[in-house]
Protein backbone atom coordinates (compact mmCIF):
# COMPACT_ATOMS: atom_id res chain seq x y z
CA UNK A 1 0.00 0.00 0.00
CA UNK A 2 1.19 3.44 -0.88
CA UNK A 3 0.03 7.22 -0.08
CA UNK A 4 0.39 9.80 -2.81
CA UNK A 5 0.07 13.16 -1.80
CA UNK A 6 -0.73 15.98 -4.36
CA UNK A 7 -0.35 19.68 -3.00
CA UNK A 8 0.64 22.55 -4.21
CA UNK A 9 2.27 26.14 -3.04
CA UNK A 10 -0.60 28.35 -2.26
CA UNK A 11 -1.25 30.69 -5.01
CA UNK A 12 0.20 29.14 -8.02
CA UNK A 13 -2.92 27.65 -9.27
CA UNK A 14 -6.94 28.20 -7.68
CA UNK A 15 -7.98 25.12 -6.57
CA UNK A 16 -11.45 23.24 -8.10
CA UNK A 17 -14.24 23.80 -6.49
CA UNK A 18 -15.06 21.40 -3.13
CA UNK A 19 -18.32 20.08 -5.06
CA UNK A 20 -16.52 20.62 -8.89
CA UNK A 21 -14.97 17.20 -10.95
CA UNK A 22 -11.19 16.73 -11.26
CA UNK A 23 -10.39 17.19 -14.58
CA UNK A 24 -8.43 15.12 -16.19
CA UNK A 25 -6.80 15.43 -19.49
CA UNK A 26 -7.19 12.89 -22.75
CA UNK A 27 -5.04 9.79 -21.70
CA UNK A 28 -1.66 9.24 -23.42
CA UNK A 29 -0.47 6.93 -25.44
CA UNK A 30 1.30 4.42 -23.04
CA UNK A 31 -2.22 4.96 -20.61
CA UNK A 32 -4.58 3.55 -23.33
CA UNK A 33 -1.93 0.78 -24.51
CA UNK A 34 -1.22 -0.34 -21.01
CA UNK A 35 -4.86 -1.04 -20.27
CA UNK A 36 -7.40 -3.21 -20.73
CA UNK A 37 -11.17 -2.44 -20.95
CA UNK A 38 -11.96 -5.38 -19.26
CA UNK A 39 -9.96 -4.19 -15.85
CA UNK A 40 -11.81 -2.99 -12.72
CA UNK A 41 -10.94 0.03 -11.29
CA UNK A 42 -11.82 0.24 -7.35
CA UNK A 43 -12.10 3.72 -6.28
CA UNK A 44 -12.60 3.91 -2.34
CA UNK A 45 -12.75 6.49 0.43
CA UNK A 46 -14.30 8.31 2.95
CA UNK A 47 -17.24 10.53 2.39
CA UNK A 48 -16.79 13.95 0.98
CA UNK A 49 -13.35 13.09 -0.29
CA UNK A 50 -14.20 13.65 -4.29
CA UNK A 51 -14.40 9.93 -4.69
CA UNK A 52 -17.81 10.68 -7.57
CA UNK A 53 -16.50 13.23 -9.32
CA UNK A 54 -12.69 11.79 -9.96
CA UNK A 55 -14.85 8.19 -11.23
CA UNK A 56 -16.90 10.73 -13.89
CA UNK A 57 -13.64 11.85 -14.85
CA UNK A 58 -12.28 9.03 -15.90
CA UNK A 59 -14.88 6.90 -17.12
CA UNK A 60 -14.70 9.90 -19.47
CA UNK A 61 -10.94 9.53 -20.24
CA UNK A 62 -11.01 5.17 -20.21
CA UNK A 63 -14.38 4.91 -21.51
CA UNK A 64 -15.71 3.50 -18.42
CA UNK A 65 -19.16 3.20 -16.10
CA UNK A 66 -19.67 3.51 -12.90
CA UNK A 67 -20.69 0.80 -10.74
CA UNK A 68 -22.09 2.48 -7.48
CA UNK A 69 -20.37 0.59 -4.17
CA UNK A 70 -23.00 2.81 -1.93
CA UNK A 71 -25.64 1.20 0.33
CA UNK A 72 -28.10 3.95 0.55
CA UNK A 73 -28.04 5.07 -3.28
CA UNK A 74 -29.88 2.03 -4.20
CA UNK A 75 -33.03 3.44 -2.86
CA UNK A 76 -35.55 5.57 -4.72
CA UNK A 77 -36.05 8.83 -3.40
CA UNK A 78 -32.85 9.19 -1.05
CA UNK A 79 -31.14 11.67 -3.30
CA UNK A 80 -30.17 15.11 -1.18
CA UNK A 81 -29.06 13.12 2.06
CA UNK A 82 -26.53 10.54 0.10
CA UNK A 83 -25.43 12.76 -2.38
CA UNK A 84 -26.79 11.46 -5.00
CA UNK A 85 -25.07 12.30 -8.47
CA UNK A 86 -27.26 14.35 -10.18
CA UNK A 87 -29.55 13.94 -13.34
CA UNK A 88 -27.18 15.55 -15.25
CA UNK A 89 -24.41 13.76 -13.81
CA UNK A 90 -26.02 10.63 -14.77
CA UNK A 91 -26.35 12.07 -18.31
CA UNK A 92 -22.45 12.74 -18.59
CA UNK A 93 -21.67 9.36 -17.42
CA UNK A 94 -23.76 6.23 -17.25
CA UNK A 95 -24.11 4.61 -13.45
CA UNK A 96 -25.19 1.27 -12.21
CA UNK A 97 -26.65 0.47 -8.53
CA UNK A 98 -28.66 3.81 -7.77
CA UNK A 99 -32.42 4.09 -7.64
CA UNK A 100 -32.96 -0.25 -7.70
CA UNK A 101 -35.41 -0.47 -4.91
CA UNK A 102 -37.92 0.96 -3.02
CA UNK A 103 -38.42 1.92 0.19
CA UNK A 104 -40.43 -0.97 0.64
CA UNK A 105 -38.17 -3.55 -0.15
CA UNK A 106 -35.05 -4.10 1.56
CA UNK A 107 -31.38 -4.62 0.17
CA UNK A 108 -28.45 -6.36 1.41
CA UNK A 109 -24.70 -7.15 0.40
CA UNK A 110 -25.67 -10.58 -1.56
CA UNK A 111 -28.25 -8.33 -3.88
CA UNK A 112 -25.51 -6.18 -4.61
CA UNK A 113 -22.61 -8.82 -5.36
CA UNK A 114 -25.17 -10.22 -7.96
CA UNK A 115 -26.51 -7.12 -9.25
CA UNK A 116 -22.71 -5.47 -9.51
CA UNK A 117 -21.90 -8.68 -11.23
CA UNK A 118 -24.46 -8.23 -13.54
CA UNK A 119 -23.64 -4.54 -14.41
CA UNK A 120 -19.95 -5.74 -14.59
CA UNK A 121 -20.31 -8.29 -17.30
CA UNK A 122 -23.14 -6.11 -19.26
CA UNK A 123 -20.34 -3.21 -19.67
CA UNK A 124 -17.27 -5.46 -20.57
CA UNK A 125 -19.89 -6.79 -23.10
CA UNK A 126 -20.22 -3.43 -24.72
CA UNK A 127 -16.51 -2.70 -24.60
CA UNK A 128 -16.36 -1.04 -21.54
CA UNK A 129 -14.40 -0.34 -17.93
CA UNK A 130 -16.49 -1.18 -15.29
CA UNK A 131 -15.75 1.77 -12.08
CA UNK A 132 -16.53 0.63 -8.82
CA UNK A 133 -16.58 3.79 -6.85
CA UNK A 134 -18.39 4.08 -3.62
CA UNK A 135 -17.63 4.00 0.39
CA UNK A 136 -19.41 1.22 1.70
CA UNK A 137 -16.75 -1.40 2.47
CA UNK A 138 -19.00 -4.00 3.41
CA UNK A 139 -19.90 -4.23 -0.49
CA UNK A 140 -16.15 -3.90 -1.73
CA UNK A 141 -15.49 -6.54 0.62
CA UNK A 142 -18.71 -8.63 -0.22
CA UNK A 143 -18.14 -8.59 -3.98
CA UNK A 144 -14.33 -8.90 -4.01
CA UNK A 145 -13.89 -11.85 -1.42
CA UNK A 146 -17.60 -13.33 -1.79
CA UNK A 147 -20.21 -13.83 0.87
CA UNK A 148 -20.57 -17.09 3.28
CA UNK A 149 -23.65 -19.72 3.14
CA UNK A 150 -25.12 -17.47 5.90
CA UNK A 151 -27.98 -18.88 7.43
CA UNK A 152 -31.56 -17.07 6.27
CA UNK A 153 -33.18 -14.49 8.64
CA UNK A 154 -35.16 -16.23 12.04
CA UNK A 155 -37.65 -14.13 13.01
CA UNK A 156 -37.97 -15.18 16.60
CA UNK A 157 -34.32 -14.41 17.40
CA UNK A 158 -34.24 -11.45 15.49
CA UNK A 159 -37.08 -10.10 17.38
CA UNK A 160 -35.56 -11.38 20.41
CA UNK A 161 -32.16 -9.70 19.65
CA UNK A 162 -33.70 -6.36 18.64
CA UNK A 163 -35.89 -6.30 21.82
CA UNK A 164 -32.07 -6.72 23.73
CA UNK A 165 -30.70 -2.94 24.53
CA UNK A 166 -27.68 -2.15 22.79
CA UNK A 167 -24.72 -2.42 25.41
CA UNK A 168 -25.60 -5.81 26.07
CA UNK A 169 -26.07 -6.84 22.15
CA UNK A 170 -21.84 -5.83 22.05
CA UNK A 171 -21.18 -7.57 25.28
CA UNK A 172 -22.36 -10.69 23.88
CA UNK A 173 -20.52 -9.86 20.17
CA UNK A 174 -17.13 -9.06 22.15
CA UNK A 175 -17.21 -12.64 23.78
CA UNK A 176 -18.60 -14.55 21.48
CA UNK A 177 -16.65 -13.09 18.54
CA UNK A 178 -13.98 -10.96 19.19
CA UNK A 179 -12.58 -10.36 15.17
CA UNK A 180 -16.48 -9.39 14.15
CA UNK A 181 -16.54 -7.21 17.55
CA UNK A 182 -13.40 -5.22 16.55
CA UNK A 183 -13.91 -4.98 12.40
CA UNK A 184 -17.68 -4.55 12.79
CA UNK A 185 -19.39 -0.74 12.99
CA UNK A 186 -20.76 -0.98 16.45
CA UNK A 187 -22.95 1.94 15.85
CA UNK A 188 -24.62 0.36 13.04
CA UNK A 189 -27.41 -1.80 15.38
CA UNK A 190 -28.44 -3.73 12.45
CA UNK A 191 -25.27 -5.13 11.58
CA UNK A 192 -24.64 -6.28 15.20
CA UNK A 193 -28.49 -7.99 15.01
CA UNK A 194 -27.31 -10.08 11.97
CA UNK A 195 -23.66 -11.08 13.30
CA UNK A 196 -25.09 -12.29 16.76
CA UNK A 197 -28.28 -13.91 14.71
CA UNK A 198 -25.70 -15.86 12.16
CA UNK A 199 -23.81 -16.79 15.49
CA UNK A 200 -26.66 -18.23 17.91
CA UNK A 201 -27.95 -20.20 14.43
CA UNK A 202 -24.86 -21.47 13.49
CA UNK A 203 -22.84 -21.90 16.86
CA UNK A 204 -19.69 -20.65 15.02
CA UNK A 205 -18.29 -17.08 15.13
CA UNK A 206 -19.45 -14.45 12.31
CA UNK A 207 -16.51 -13.30 11.21
CA UNK A 208 -15.00 -17.35 10.00
CA UNK A 209 -18.28 -17.68 8.26
CA UNK A 210 -17.19 -16.00 4.84
CA UNK A 211 -16.75 -17.32 0.91
CA UNK A 212 -13.03 -19.21 0.29
CA UNK A 213 -11.57 -16.03 -1.63
CA UNK A 214 -9.64 -17.12 -4.65
CA UNK A 215 -8.66 -13.79 -5.40
CA UNK A 216 -10.31 -13.35 -9.30
CA UNK A 217 -12.20 -10.72 -8.94
CA UNK A 218 -9.32 -8.47 -7.61
CA UNK A 219 -6.35 -9.62 -10.16
CA UNK A 220 -5.98 -7.27 -12.74
CA UNK A 221 -8.14 -4.43 -10.83
CA UNK A 222 -6.60 -1.16 -10.04
CA UNK A 223 -7.08 -0.58 -6.00
CA UNK A 224 -7.15 3.53 -5.45
CA UNK A 225 -8.08 4.78 -2.27
CA UNK A 226 -8.83 8.59 -2.84
CA UNK A 227 -8.83 10.80 0.82
CA UNK A 228 -7.35 14.44 1.45
CA UNK A 229 -6.11 16.17 5.08
CA UNK A 230 -8.34 15.55 7.83
CA UNK A 231 -9.02 19.32 8.67
CA UNK A 232 -9.86 19.41 5.16
CA UNK A 233 -11.88 16.46 4.76
CA UNK A 234 -14.01 17.93 7.76
CA UNK A 235 -14.38 21.25 6.11
CA UNK A 236 -15.79 19.28 2.92
CA UNK A 237 -18.30 17.03 5.17
CA UNK A 238 -19.54 20.51 7.11
CA UNK A 239 -20.07 21.92 3.88
CA UNK A 240 -21.45 19.37 1.68
CA UNK A 241 -24.08 18.42 5.55
CA UNK A 242 -24.94 22.89 5.03
CA UNK A 243 -25.59 22.48 1.29
CA UNK A 244 -27.93 19.32 2.02
CA UNK A 245 -29.82 21.06 4.53
CA UNK A 246 -29.83 24.50 2.05
CA UNK A 247 -30.81 22.02 -0.98
CA UNK A 248 -34.37 20.89 1.16
CA UNK A 249 -33.14 17.79 2.99
CA UNK A 250 -35.73 17.79 6.01
CA UNK A 251 -38.51 18.70 3.14
CA UNK A 252 -36.81 15.18 1.52
CA UNK A 253 -37.52 13.72 4.96
CA UNK A 254 -41.26 14.19 5.02
CA UNK A 255 -41.84 13.14 1.81
CA UNK A 256 -39.98 10.06 2.28
CA UNK A 257 -41.78 9.28 5.99
CA UNK A 258 -45.07 9.49 3.95
CA UNK A 259 -43.47 6.54 1.78
CA UNK A 260 -42.40 4.33 4.30
CA UNK A 261 -38.98 5.30 5.53
CA UNK A 262 -39.43 4.56 9.04
CA UNK A 263 -40.73 1.27 8.57
CA UNK A 264 -37.09 0.23 6.28
CA UNK A 265 -34.46 -0.03 8.92
CA UNK A 266 -32.11 -0.19 6.42
CA UNK A 267 -32.82 3.01 4.50
CA UNK A 268 -33.36 4.73 8.10
CA UNK A 269 -29.76 4.30 8.82
CA UNK A 270 -28.90 6.38 6.47
CA UNK A 271 -26.92 9.46 7.66
CA UNK A 272 -29.03 12.45 8.02
CA UNK A 273 -32.35 11.06 7.42
CA UNK A 274 -32.49 9.17 11.24
CA UNK A 275 -31.38 12.72 12.83
CA UNK A 276 -34.14 14.53 10.42
CA UNK A 277 -36.71 12.24 11.77
CA UNK A 278 -35.33 12.50 15.24
CA UNK A 279 -36.01 16.10 14.33
CA UNK A 280 -39.25 16.04 12.68
CA UNK A 281 -40.59 14.33 16.15
CA UNK A 282 -39.15 16.62 18.06
CA UNK A 283 -36.15 15.65 19.90
CA UNK A 284 -34.00 18.10 18.73
CA UNK A 285 -34.20 21.60 17.00
CA UNK A 286 -33.17 22.15 13.29
CA UNK A 287 -29.40 24.04 14.49
CA UNK A 288 -28.88 21.39 16.47
CA UNK A 289 -29.68 18.80 14.11
CA UNK A 290 -27.78 20.01 11.27
CA UNK A 291 -24.61 19.64 13.96
CA UNK A 292 -25.19 16.26 14.96
CA UNK A 293 -25.14 14.97 11.12
CA UNK A 294 -21.98 16.80 11.14
CA UNK A 295 -20.28 14.86 13.72
CA UNK A 296 -22.08 11.90 12.99
CA UNK A 297 -20.42 12.46 9.47
CA UNK A 298 -17.00 13.20 10.41
CA UNK A 299 -17.33 9.91 12.78
CA UNK A 300 -18.16 7.96 9.72
CA UNK A 301 -15.62 8.98 7.70
CA UNK A 302 -13.26 8.28 10.12
CA UNK A 303 -14.35 4.94 10.34
CA UNK A 304 -14.32 4.21 6.93
CA UNK A 305 -10.91 5.54 6.25
CA UNK A 306 -9.81 2.93 9.56
CA UNK A 307 -11.74 -0.01 7.63
CA UNK A 308 -10.21 0.59 3.92
CA UNK A 309 -6.31 0.69 4.96
CA UNK A 310 -6.56 -2.60 6.93
CA UNK A 311 -8.94 -4.29 4.61
CA UNK A 312 -8.21 -3.39 1.10
CA UNK A 313 -4.68 -3.13 0.01
CA UNK A 314 -5.00 -0.06 -2.28
CA UNK A 315 -2.72 2.85 -3.50
CA UNK A 316 -3.89 5.78 -1.58
CA UNK A 317 -4.00 9.24 -3.00
CA UNK A 318 -4.22 11.88 -0.84
CA UNK A 319 -5.75 15.35 -2.48
CA UNK A 320 -5.60 19.01 -1.12
CA UNK A 321 -7.52 21.44 -1.82
CA UNK A 322 -4.45 23.44 -3.70
CA UNK A 323 -4.15 20.26 -5.60
CA UNK A 324 -2.28 20.38 -8.95
CA UNK A 325 -3.96 19.52 -11.88
CA UNK A 326 -0.23 18.05 -13.74
CA UNK A 327 0.89 16.02 -10.73
CA UNK A 328 -2.57 14.49 -9.65
CA UNK A 329 -2.94 13.44 -13.71
CA UNK A 330 0.76 11.64 -13.70
CA UNK A 331 0.14 10.19 -10.47
CA UNK A 332 -3.39 8.98 -12.33
CA UNK A 333 -0.94 7.59 -15.27
CA UNK A 334 1.43 6.45 -13.21
CA UNK A 335 -1.20 3.76 -10.73
CA UNK A 336 -3.13 2.92 -14.57
CA UNK A 337 0.12 2.35 -15.89
CA UNK A 338 1.44 -0.06 -13.33
CA UNK A 339 1.09 -3.71 -13.63
CA UNK A 340 -1.63 -4.96 -11.98
CA UNK A 341 -1.42 -7.37 -9.13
Amino acid sequence: MTNKVISQEAGRETAPAATGPVALPEPSGSVRESTETSLAIFLAGPTAAGKSALAAELCERLGGEIISVDSMQVYQGLDIGTAKPSAEDRRRVCHHLIDVVTLKESFDAAQFVRLAGVAAQDIRARGRRPIFCGGTGLYFNAYLEGLGPAPPRDTRIRAELEATPPAQLLEELERRDPEAFRGMDRRNPRRVVRALEVIRLTGRPFSTQRAPWSGAKRAGAQMIGLTRPMSELVQRIHQRVEEMFRQGLVGETESLLAQGLAENPSALQALGYRQVVEHLRGERGLAETMELVKIRTRQFAKRQLTWFRRQLNLEWITLTAASRQPDLHKTIDKILCARPS
